[in-house]
């Protein structure tokens, strides 16, 4: 008769220990509670909704009742064999890419200038006043890009023509439409994104920059060895965090600026999902194109964390 294993004499102490560690900081622990409780109703228990990728979904069936789609991946298939599939993807990535090559860097020198501002009064003008358009919808932006940009009445058509040009079409462009996407998205999270950055300047350590003071180093030379080396995990951080969203585009201001004359060059996956799959009821269809954005995103994110890693810079 084989006799029972003893419990090791040090589980004891080493789990009243993690406990007590636990209770220590219960605070902080309630203080995470309500983002936990967020991300499990919104985002963790929606997901067995994927199924839908895979089934013949009918609304009044159900998830659970819908039948499975034969073959398996007969939406995915459906999506591979559109003839928008290329152009749609080429849009998406292209799109995104320019955001992040052009969107990266102005807030990181926009933080930095505000770092090294010494007047108080007119660093916090321009924080604020770079800071608001965040807070501003796409809509209220497409007014305002419609009063500047307008081909008939937009403020710089009518200098163009007083000035002798032709009015450009910068709305309803093929050529000009991803700058005005690029350049509205940049203005919008220029203020915002800066505030990571000064959050990430204050935390270095200030006799850094004393040092280099008393070594005779400019402003230049702090911010290029101090400042930016002091401020990289952030910058890699946000990078990774990105490249995780390479396929989100920005659908709701690709929706609210687009137009048919520039489908060719804005048509992204989640715009052509809204009007194929959500418009005609096709949410299997829709449903598979998302699955596909999360796979690829995941893959993403996993590789540059990766890169990342030669850097001595990683999220996990």
């Amino acid at each position: 008769m084989d006799a029972k294993r003893p419990a090791s004499p040090a589980a004891g102490p080493r789990l009243h220990k993690r406990l007590k560690g636990l209770w220590a900081y219960k605070e902080f622990y309630l203080m995470l509670l309500p983002g936990v409780v967020y991300y499990l109703i919104y985002k963790y228990v929606p997901m067995y909704g994927v199924i839908i990728a895979f089934k013949d979904f009918d609304m009044m069936e159900g998830i659970l009742r819908s039948p499975w789609a034969d073959p398996w991946f007969k939406y995915f298939q459906q999506f591979y064999e559109s003839p928008y599939f290329a152009q749609l993807l080429t849009n998406t990535f292209l799109i995104s890419v320019y955001k992040l090559l052009f969107g990266m860097v102005p807030p990181i020198i926009l933080a930095i200038l505000l770092n090294e501002c010494r007047v108080r009064w007119f660093k916090s003008l321009i924080q604020t006043l770079s800071y608001m358009p965040h807070f501003l919808s796409w809509v209220i932006i497409y007014g305002i890009l419609l009063m500047f940009l307008s081909q008939d009445s937009g403020v710089v058509n009518r200098w163009l023509v007083d000035a002798g040009f032709k009015a450009v079409p910068f709305l309803s462009s093929t050529e000009w439409f991803r700058s005005v996407l690029v350049g509205s998205e940049i203005w919008q999270n220029l203020g915002w994104g800066a505030i990571i950055y000064l959050a990430a300047i204050a935390g270095i350590d200030p006799t850094l920059y004393e040092a280099g003071r008393v070594d005779g180093a400019s402003r230049l030379r702090m911010v290029w060895h101090i400042t930016l080396p002091g401020i990289r995990h952030v910058i890699v951080l946000l990078l990774i965090l990105r490249l995780g969203h390479m396929l989100d585009a920005g659908f709701e201001q690709i929706y609210v600026l687009y137009n048919v004359h520039v489908y060719p060059v804005a048509d992204i996956l989640d715009t052509w999902v809204f009007r194929t799959g959500l418009q005609q009821w096709n949410y299997s269809l829709a449903s598979a194109v998302g699955l596909f954005k999360s796979a690829i995103g995941l893959i993403l994110v996993y590789l540059s964390n990766r890169f990342a890693k030669r850097w001595g810079e990683s999220i996990w």
